[in-house]
């Protein structure tokens, strides 16, 4: 999947070898709402976007993928009937539960875990930040280990690939060279803006910003002994994620801005290592479906007689 402004292309490859697409007009919350488009507010914003379209382009995939699945079982029978529709409601239902489960997990595995983790060093570390910031290394660590272990299923090497497809086809757009397979080929995996970078300066963000508020908010008669409960303590660190997002945000932008200068190096030195785990050396077939999907974005906004955008990965 790739996007722009007010577009987003998606790429699937069937089973049969073609490539079919789907292109749309979609507008950001900050399009929308220019008001909104301000630092620290407007990180949240584009993470829920985000969220939102790969979601949608989740479910297209998967609607590919169980028409190839019916039309495997049918043999050379058409399938007929509204089956493939009722295929894709279904996808749509699975989908979504999956996504409201794994983002009660996620809350759950990455904030109230290392919470009831670091709560048995009170004992030891009786200063604020430094529990703060025990807590943020022991996020850190879960993130880097749930990567690491996922990486080596055999369905998400495939996605890695695809996903460093797509970031050698950005990193060729953006040096000015004709998109085909081979020029791709030679640009690298890596890129600043990927939500992994994000993700990892996100944790890093949330230890200080933490540090420096959370641990020194009145809890009144939520103290136990002294201490912020295990809810209370997992209920405020939630409410300021908005603002760890928008710091976080405001972040990579400035490192997709100058990409040259030491400090932006120093900055994203974390997440441009970690994708070296989360993308892998894609195929020719792969680079050719990311290809694909930017070529689908570029033709819309061409359309517009607009000036191409930076696509975001």
């Amino acid at each position: 999947m790739m996007r722009g402004p007010k577009d987003f292309g998606i790429a699937v490859r069937k089973a049969d070898g073609e490539i079919v697409t789907k292109k749309e007009d979609v507008e950001s919350i900050l399009g929308r709402l220019k008001w909104l488009n301000k630092p620290l507010l407007r990180g949240t914003l584009a993470l829920i976007d985000s969220m939102a379209l790969g979601i949608k382009a989740l479910m297209y995939s998967a609607d590919i993928a169980m028409s190839d699945a019916m039309a495997s079982e049918a043999g050379d029978k058409p399938v007929e009937g509204d089956a493939p529709k009722k295929a894709g409601s279904i996808n749509d239902i699975t989908i979504g539960a999956m996504m409201v489960v794994g983002l009660v997990m996620g809350l759950a595995l990455f904030f109230f875990v290392p919470i009831v983790l670091t709560k048995l060093l009170n004992s030891s570390i009786t200063v604020p930040w430094q529990l703060t910031a025990v807590e943020g290394l022991i996020k850190i660590g879960i993130f880097v280990g749930y990567v690491l272990v996922i990486s080596q299923m055999k369905d998400i090497k495939r996605v890695f690939q695809y996903h460093g497809a797509e970031h050698k086809t950005i990193n060729a757009y953006e040096a000015g060279v004709e998109l085909t397979v081979d020029n791709v080929k030679r640009y690298s995996k890596v890129h600043v803006r990927c939500g992994t970078s994000f993700i990892l300066v996100v944790l890093v963000t949330s230890i200080i910003v933490f540090a420096l508020i959370a641990d020194y908010l009145p809890h009144g008669s939520l103290a136990e002994h002294g201490k912020i409960s295990y809810l209370f303590r997992w209920l405020y660190k939630l409410a300021l994620l908005p603002l760890v997002a928008g710091i976080a945000y405001e972040v990579i932008k400035f490192a997709g801005k100058f990409k040259d200068s030491f400090l932006t190096k120093l900055l994203t030195f974390p997440g441009l290592l970690m994708q070296k785990i989360t993308t892998r050396e894609p195929d020719s077939d792969m680079i050719e479906v990311a290809i694909t999907s930017l070529e689908c974005v570029l033709e819309k906004e061409a359309a517009r007689d607009e000036e191409c955008p930076q696509a975001n990965v």
